[in-house]
């Protein structure tokens, strides 16, 4: 990969699940493979043929699979000038729905930090779309000292709720859908966030104002654009599409107006109200063709259970009101039939009809307009504010079939109207959803971000220790010691390392406490010393402290406003002095009066108070900066001193050790591990030793063949 250190803008963009690749978008395939896909590769596109950026690169997921298609496993692909999608390992090479992503993403996050090392510089911006994305962008921004924009486009908070109204068990919500994870992952995203980018008022007003990190001050609404290249109504003398052939299969009269829904076999889409509504009004059927395009399938009984209700309804539906010859489902579609479509719907003056119980945008609705086509759309969401811009249809109550029928029917019956609508339409998209209009406002919002945020800090640069190529990093208590052999064990195999490899502790204990332990069991001093749960640093035997970690973390931390707002809270009691550190505030607890960590942490975060809260022993919690922790340490020491995450091995024994051992890093967890971190036996890159102590410190590193040679292990 060829280095990138032109004068404009480098823009990471990231967008983790589905399928991803810069033609021939598998649009529909499934509920990961949607209108957010297409949305990120457009907009990268778009964003790198601004003359002021230099570079966009889309992060996303790695997948070499034999059952999707090769291009998903190339680690790079240019789909414009200037534009890349680079796609990382993450978690197992089969393609995985992304509710299992979530084990998988830190080591996301390391692999992007390596990615922006090859490229040799650090981002302007980092710009996370949906859940997944916006926790390993939160993750990225706190690394890397740089902005981070957010787009949620759907939200856990939204789905749940309606989830719980359709009575499913809020047990069974969570099992299918990691939904607690999904929400805190959103929380993350949008208290880190400088700017977010909603598609409609709507969604500010109505959705984000469910999240306890709710700051409209920090919200912009920026409709997403269309590409009008490939988007426009139908020229004369251009012969019909050749997916017209296809309908022709199902349609007895195709030159009939046709009503068009295009979505996925998904029951929100709400396709059974339409075929009802279709179904049950005769002077409709006799005006128009209906076509559903469903997303694609080979066979019913081989998809997910619901797209097969869905598609079964759909059948058993069309059977019931005896469609035949009316109605098209074809099986199959590629992106690249989809402008077609629209243009042959206009071509027979028919209608785009999005009948959705909700839609937090419509892309699909822009493009119809683009391309000449009126609109019934449903009256939520994105479909409000694009019809009120465009002028170009109607809105409806997706549960009402009845009135549905007598919308759609009346939009068609009104050839001069359909006329007006149409212009309207072409006019309205050119004006508020070009890709050039969106862009435009995007990179202005962009640079009052940058002018408000800190220069980055961290830098991708040589190790200022040559001599070292590898790192030990390891708790204290529990991990280090407790067995004093096998510590002079550890020791000697350390020492016989020739200076190459480095050693570090990283503990919750402050720094005078660590240094009288490590006196008490005879440690030489570390060359580095991660202390009070991550929130200093120190180099070497004259403990020099780094002072870009300082300037690091200090963002957002605003320690006199946290302590008055904890205050008011029962069951915390500050500690003794000696506790409290200039990036640490630490309270004794009584576990039966104290509220939940989430309710402080909700607490806080409706103040626009941003920390990290470390509860430990049902007796401590201890308030970081959001930057700050022994895992966020590591990777920054990882980036500071040029050494890969697979040179690096740390070890630990209990929960507040997980952080630090989840990712690339090589982790080990020694025989007398507290039970809270079971939970990651499965995890490719977390060794479980059988001994205890520094003895199971040197079966990982055996384990790993750290002694012998710094190369990138193949787990």
């Amino acid at each position: 990969m060829a280095d990138s250190r032109g004068e404009g803008l480098y823009l990471v963009l990231i967008s983790i699940h589905g399928l991803i690749r810069g033609e021939r978008l598998e649009l529909g395939r499934d509920p990961d493979t949607g209108g957010q896909i297409q949305y990120a590769v457009e907009l990268t596109r778009a964003l790198a043929a601004e003359p002021t950026v230099d570079r966009v690169d889309l992060l996303t997921r790695q997948i070499i699979d034999p059952a999707v298609s090769p291009d998903y496993a190339e680690p790079e692909e240019q789909i414009a000038e200037g534009a890349y999608i680079i796609r990382l390992p993450c978690g197992p090479r089969r393609y995985l729905r992304k509710e299992l992503l979530w084990p998988h993403l830190d080591a996301f996050v390391d692999n992007a930090l390596q990615h922006a090392r090859r490229v040799g510089r650090t981002p302007d911006v980092i710009h996370g779309h949906y859940a997944d994305s916006g926790y390993v962008g939160a993750r990225l921004s706190q690394l890397m000292g740089v902005p981070l924009i957010y787009t949620g486009h759907s939200l856990g908070r939204v789905k749940l709720e309606r989830l719980l109204a359709s009575g499913v068990a809020e047990n069974v919500i969570e099992s299918q859908y990691n939904i607690s994870q999904r929400i805190e992952a959103e929380e993350i995203a949008l208290g880190n966030a400088s700017l977010v980018v909603a598609s409609t008022n709507q969604e500010v007003e109505e959705q984000y104002s469910q999240y306890e990190n709710y700051h409209p001050e920090r919200m912009v609404v920026i409709p997403p654009g269309v590409d009008l290249g490939r988007f426009h109504p139908p020229r004369r003398g251009e012969p019909p599409p050749p997916y017209a052939d296809e309908l022709g299969r199902f349609l007895r009269q195709p030159r009939k107006p046709m009503i068009l829904a295009l979505s996925r076999a998904d029951e929100r889409k709400n396709i059974a109200t339409l075929v009802r509504a279709y179904g049950e009004n005769r002077r409709l059927r006799d005006k128009a063709n209906l076509v559903v395009v469903a997303g694609n399938r080979d066979d019913i009984q081989e998809l997910d259970k619901g797209p097969q209700r869905v598609l079964q309804e759909l059948l058993l539906m069309i059977d019931r009101y005896d469609l035949y010859g009316s109605i098209a489902y074809p099986k199959h579609h590629q992106s690249t039939d989809v402008p077609g479509l629209y243009r042959l719907a206009a071509r027979t003056r028919g209608l785009f009809v999005n009948p959705a119980l909700t839609e937090p945008f419509g892309l699909t609705l822009i493009e119809a307009a683009a391309s000449g086509l009126p609109l019934v759309a449903t009256e939520d969401g994105g479909p409000i504010d694009i019809i009120g811009h465009c002028k170009n249809g109607l809105l409806i109550d997706p549960l009402d079939a009845e009135a549905l029928g007598e919308t759609l029917l009346d939009a068609l019956s009104d050839v001069e109207r359909w006329r007006r609508w149409s212009r309207s339409g072409l006019r309205g998209v050119r004006r508020y959803y070009s890709w050039r209009a969106h862009v435009k406002r995007y990179l202005r919002e962009l640079q009052r971000v940058k002018r408000r945020y800190h220069k980055p800090i961290i830098r991708a640069q040589k190790s200022r220790l040559p001599a070292v190529d590898r790192i030990l990093v390891s708790d204290i208590d529990n991990t280090l010691i407790g067995d004093r052999e096998g510590l002079e064990l550890l020791l000697q195999r350390l020492r016989e390392g020739d200076g190459r490899i480095g050693f570090g502790i990283a503990t919750g204990r402050h720094l005078n406490s660590a240094l009288k332990v490590i006196k008490e069991w005879g440690i030489p001093r570390p060359d580095l010393l991660i202390t009070s749960v991550g929130s200093e640093l120190h180099y070497g035997a004259g403990l020099v402290e780094d002072v870009g970690w300082q300037r690091h973390i200090d963002y957002l931390w605003k320690p006199e406003m946290l302590r008055e707002a904890l205050s008011t809270l029962p069951g915390l009691k500050p500690q003794a002095k000696v506790n409290q550190r200039r990036f640490k505030i630490s309270y004794n607890v009584d576990p039966e009066k104290m509220p939940t960590l989430q309710e402080i942490r909700a607490h806080l975060r409706k103040r626009d108070l941003h920390a990290r809260l470390i509860y430990s022993h049902q007796a401590y919690l201890d308030v970081l900066p959001v930057r700050a922790s022994k895992g966020m340490a590591v990777r920054y020491l990882a980036m500071k001193w040029g050494v890969p995450p697979d040179c690096l091995l740390v070890a630990g024994d209990s929960g507040n050790d997980e952080e630090m051992l989840s990712g690339n890093t090589l982790g080990v967890v020694v025989g007398n591990y507290s039970p809270e971190l079971e939970h990651l036996r499965d995890r490719p890159r977390i060794y479980f030793a059988r001994a205890g102590y520094a003895r199971g410190i040197i079966e990982g590193m055996e384990h790993y063949g750290f002694l012998e040679e710094c190369l990138s292990w193949e787990i």
